[in-house]
């Protein structure tokens, strides 16, 4: 017998979260997850030494601050890929969803600044 299919609404979700970080995995694509964040503050710096990260912002405004370039502003609608590798954080001023698409077994190692 077929599984049944499940629809998962992301606005309903993002807004039971009341938090101020929480990352939970909404689904899961091959080897790969799709995680929901809604934080407002900072995430330490890290980097995926084998996996892209993609981000999509659902609301609010994500920074995402590197060593090596000028911080990025996201907002509503936009998308972003991080290569593997590459150190980065996260912040956010006022509380922020966004999605993120990486490997489920992605590897985070954190860095010291």
């Amino acid at each position: 017998m077929q599984e049944p299919l499940q629809i998962v609404n992301l606005q309903q979700i993002s807004r039971s979260i009341t938090d101020e970080y929480k990352n939970v995995v909404v689904s899961h694509i091959n080897e790969s997850c799709l995680r929901l964040a809604v934080f407002q503050g900072e995430y330490k710096w890290h980097c995926h030494p084998t996996s892209d990260e993609l981000f999509i912002v659902l609301e609010g405004e994500l920074l995402i601050d590197f060593t090596d370039r000028e911080t990025i502003a996201m907002h509503a609608n936009d998308s972003l890929v991080i290569p593997a590798g590459v150190v980065h954080r996260t912040r956010a001023n006022v509380r922020t969803v966004n999605l993120c698409f990486e490997h489920t077994d992605a590897n985070t190692e954190f860095v010291d600044m």
